[in-house]
């Protein structure tokens, strides 16, 4: 099969190709970003792909249970769609320092104990610094096997000697293929060294999990394609200064997407947070305004969030808007509300809105905490710490429904919680325990009444 090499440019940060270098990449913007790559190109006249390619009748196809198995990590079995599944590509991202390495041989540890068969490659750390981290999370078992290696074609080796159960890859950036002439790291070293893991991984029934960098961004280093390549990808989210860590899945071919794992960062590894909701409440504010509590839906579960807000009179011309895990456009909205709809004055005062804990409040069922929370500040007038408030506000002052309604509702109650405030048309199919009241509003002033009655 005749080779012939041919030179392209391309760019590191989202993998566009150009047949000419360019100071400035035209589908990402960023500067300086192109690199020469010569790579090998197959001629017209390449052979045709093996194995079964004809055409076949969907109903004809004959579906085989998907053999899986625990991690014994609760919470990682949970974003991975109720455990590892046989021969899957797995992409664990994050920002440096976050505890994917950690977790990832937390993972080992635990899965080694259920006599699985693990080969560790790092390409940034030696085996010896690797130990001392063991050491550290207290692994003991004799069934994980560790190597420094880069190279792809020593590691594809060592994966047929060893023939793991699962294969772990930290990082997938520093891993390089002979025949690609690039430097590690680059568009075309990632996509080749994924490929050569994916196939390896399919064929041999191999669990693999693949490390990737994040950019400034936030997004996995080099192409877009990385993710689509892979049956799974989980993002690390928290940052340095938080003790709390939340992997969080976003793509998912065997289960479900946006399923949230929360961990706590200790002296010795990731420790689970079985009841995060008890965890981002247990330290309420005493007699203080602008503190409410609401449900939050994080993947199929539930989660308790307290959100803050402080309003204090500016002295520039400009009032100044602040906010921290919640949309700022959102908040902007919310006070353009207040302002015109209720009738409260806060174009002439700093706003400051935070989600404690960490939490990004992403989803529309938050509005109505967090309008709730500006005017509790700026009356001064404190919220009832038993209220549950949640819904969706819109520009002409009305509150929507939301999805999910019963599971915010049950899992307060688990908490001890009892007065609800949410949108009226919830109220039709709830199920409403004793002792509970749930107050449908269909505005913005009918909630505040109740509120600060």
């Amino acid at each position: 099969m005749a080779v012939r090499k041919k030179t392209r440019y391309v760019c590191n940060s989202c993998g566009y190709a150009s047949v000419k270098w360019l100071g400035k990449c035209p589908e990402c913007n960023s500067w300086n970003s192109f690199s020469e790559e010569i790579e090998p190109v197959l001629d017209q006249g390449f052979e045709r792909r093996t194995g079964d390619t004809n055409p076949i009748n969907i109903l004809d196809i004959e579906m085989d249970n998907e053999t899986r198995f625990t991690t014994s990590i609760p919470e990682l079995d949970l974003v991975l769609g109720g455990g590892l599944v046989v021969g899957s590509l797995v992409l664990v991202g994050g920002d440096p320092g976050i505890g994917k390495s950690t977790l990832l041989l937390q993972a080992a540890s635990q899965m080694s104990e259920n006599g699985k068969k693990i080969l560790y490659v790092s390409g940034e750390e030696s085996a010896k610094q690797i130990k001392l981290r063991s050491s550290r999370l207290g692994v003991t078992s004799k069934n994980i096997f560790l190597s420094s290696e880069n190279n792809m074609d020593f590691v594809l080796k060592f994966i047929d000697d060893v023939k793991p159960d699962v294969l772990i890859i930290d990082s997938i950036q520093t891993m390089f293929c002979s025949e690609i002439t690039s430097a590690p790291g680059t568009v075309s070293q990632v996509r080749e060294a994924t490929m050569k893991i994916m196939t390896k991984a399919k064929t041999s029934g191999t669990c693999a999990f693949i490390v990737g960098h994040v950019t400034k961004s936030g997004s996995i280093a080099g192409p877009k394609v990385l993710e689509h390549m892979v049956d799974t990808v989980l993002y690390f989210e928290g940052g340095s200064n938080n003790i709390f860590r939340m992997i969080r899945s976003v793509k998912n071919r065997f289960g479900s997407t946006n399923e949230v794992g929360v961990f706590e960062m200790t002296g010795k590894g990731l420790k689970e947070i079985k009841n995060p909701s008890s965890i981002f409440i247990a330290d309420l504010p005493q007699k203080s305004s602008g503190s409410v509590i609401t449900p939050l839906m994080e993947g199929s579960r539930p989660m308790l969030v307290e959100i803050q807000s402080l309003v204090s009179e500016t002295n520039f011309t400009t009032p100044r808007r602040t906010t921290v895990g919640v949309d700022y456009n959102k908040t902007t909205m919310l006070l353009a509300v207040l302002e015109k709809k209720v009738g409260m004055p806060v174009n002439f005062s700093d706003c400051y809105v935070n989600v404690v804990g960490g939490i990004i409040a992403s989803e529309p069922s938050a509005d109505l905490a967090i309008i709730s929370a500006i005017a509790s500040s700026h009356k001064n007038i404190i919220v009832a710490q038993d209220y549950i408030i949640f819904g969706e506000v819109g520009l002409t002052g009305e509150v929507r429904g939301i999805s999910h309604c019963q599971n915010r509702i049950n899992e307060a109650v688990r908490l001890g919680f009892r007065k609800f405030i949410i949108p009226k048309k919830n109220l039709e199919g709830l199920e409403i325990k004793d002792k509970v009241k749930v107050f449908g509003v269909e505005t913005v002033e009918d909630a505040f009444s109740i509120i600060f009655q």
